[in-house]
């Protein structure tokens, strides 16, 4: 199961969770409106790739007590200190990803009320339903944040080495899981169903800050200081995340093979170029104003053909292969855990396999369009993972930064009734992305799915995922048409038989 999310303006998150299967493959597929020009002279493949595309991998826990069990271990003394923080801020770290991402849904649910309720000036069903499903959602997840908090805190270490890491980590969960209410509160729908989780929100918000005081987590002046205490919150969730995130070590492949294929290409255009010589040397005889054009022609010739030769060996040599490699470490024991090839391309949409073309759903439309696709195949060993943990979390970050530059600025206007008067709107210029990911490896079946990304010049704008329902029903009615064209055919075929 893949999640797809906007981590900021610019920037898809793409998340999925490895089992225990060594080996993995990950197709990702952004199609780009033809009219943005995109193309290898404007934004190369490489400089794109370094650019836009960021992968990690941190451990990840199916049973999430787990965790907080090492860490009890651990502070008894029956595991080692390094044990200790890792288990704690996996612990943490799970804490926060599911708290993100719960509070993004929770909002985008609000904004969606909210809606509901301005176009709908009395109240119907639909949306007295909404609100009631909502409030509950709120309240179940105020109820799980705070068990998760109880437990961290049920088991102070009495270790001074210990302690250190704990304060962190708590100093951290509590004013994080403040900043996730006060988004919540400041979005939440105005009505009477909402006010009693306002006020339980408020409370909890209380109950942290008050909490950290006593604790003396921070000092009064980093607390006055919102930019001191933003930047000191900060390099705590760099701290929880650095003792479970695998490091990696990149290499890019193909460096031996392209010095030998320079090395080939300047040999055969030098050996062609030799033999030319002594042919003008034996036609003409002696060193002429001839002979001098001769040898001036053949040697424009070889700066000509030695760059053409040798791109051209290269992309026959290196066609389909990889182009770079991971190498995943255990951050405490520096243990190779895993290895990983990627690709990166543009394509164009009939390249494309018949799986993709079906889910893509080609029109006229985007006949133009320039297909992105990044491929990664992986190979895990979860018997050098840290004892007790078998899976991993797989983040990759795409940026669309660059592509957003390639859009042209402004506004344009459009007209529309209001009250029976004609009224002028600015309406912004948007751009309609599609998302394809493929997964094998991670699950049982394969996984294939689909995203609508808007995009302005300004960021994302929306993500909507592509039911599959509606993805089945359009190849069905597609594949009906198909046999009713089919069958139309042969219709008409016996009739002139016949005749």
């Amino acid at each position: 199961m893949i999640n797809v999310e906007r981590k900021n303006s610019f920037q898809l998150r793409l998340t999925r969770r490895l089992k225990e299967e060594t080996s993995h493959n990950l197709d990702v597929y952004l199609f780009i409106p033809g009219e943005l020009g995109l193309s290898t002279q404007l934004i190369s493949e490489e400089a794109f790739y370094h650019s836009a595309i960021n992968v990690s991998r941190t451990y990840y826990s199916d049973e999430y007590l787990l965790p907080l069990v090492h860490s009890r271990l651990a502070s008894r003394n029956r595991l080692g200190s390094d044990s200790y923080r890792l288990s704690l801020s996996l612990y943490a770290y799970q804490y926060v990803v599911a708290m993100e991402r719960t509070t993004q849904m929770m909002l985008a649910s609000a904004n969606k009320l909210r809606h509901a309720r301005q176009e709908e000036r009395e109240e119907n069903s639909e949306v007295h339903e909404s609100a009631n499903a909502l409030r509950d959602q709120l309240n179940e997840m105020i109820d799980l944040s705070d068990g998760i908090l109880k437990r961290l805190r049920r088991n102070q270490p009495s270790d001074e080495s210990l302690y250190k890491y704990f304060a962190n980590i708590d100093n951290y969960l509590s004013w994080f899981t403040e900043q996730q209410l006060l988004a919540l509160i400041a979005h939440m729908p105005r009505g009477g169903e909402f006010t009693e989780s306002r006020r339980r929100f408020i409370s909890v918000c209380h109950r942290e800050d008050e909490y950290r005081r006593e604790q003396e987590y921070n000092a009064e002046r980093v607390m006055a200081d919102p930019t001191r205490m933003s930047n000191k919150m900060r390099l705590l969730r760099r701290l929880i995340e650095h003792p479970i995130t695998l490091k990696q070590q990149a290499l890019e492949l193909g460096g031996g093979e392209q010095k030998a294929v320079k090395a080939l290409a300047t040999a055969v255009v030098m050996a062609c170029v030799t033999l030319g010589v002594l042919r003008v040397r034996e036609v003409v005889g002696d060193i002429t104003a001839l002979f001098v054009l001769a040898m001036a022609l053949l040697y424009a010739m070889r700066e000509v053909f030695k760059d053409d030769l040798r791109n051209t060996l290269w992309r026959l040599l290196r066609k389909g292969r990889p182009k770079w490699r991971r190498q995943y470490l255990d951050p405490t024991r520096n243990a190779l855990v895993g290895r990983q090839l990627e690709w990166f391309d543009y394509k164009r949409f009939a390249s494309l396999s018949d799986d993709i073309q079906q889910m893509r759903r080609r029109t006229v439309a985007q006949r133009e369009e320039m297909v992105l696709h990044y491929r990664s195949s992986s190979r895990m060993s979860p018997t050098r993972f840290l004892s007790g943990y078998e899976h991993t979390r797989e983040t990759l970050n795409l940026d669309i930064s660059m592509l957003t530059r390639l859009m042209n600025k402004g506004k344009h206007h459009i007209y529309r009734l209001k009250d029976g008067q004609a009224v002028r709107e600015s309406v912004e210029r948007r751009h309609l992305f599609n998302l394809v990911i493929r997964e094998t490896g991670s699950e049982d079946s394969p996984y294939l799915a689909r995203w609508k990304v808007v995009v302005s010049r300004s960021g994302i704008v929306d993500i909507e995922k592509v039911e599959e329902n509606t993805v089945m029903k359009n190849s069905v009615m597609k594949n009906n048409t198909m046999k009713d064209n089919a069958m139309k055919e042969n219709v008409m075929k016996d009739n002139s038989e016949q005749r």
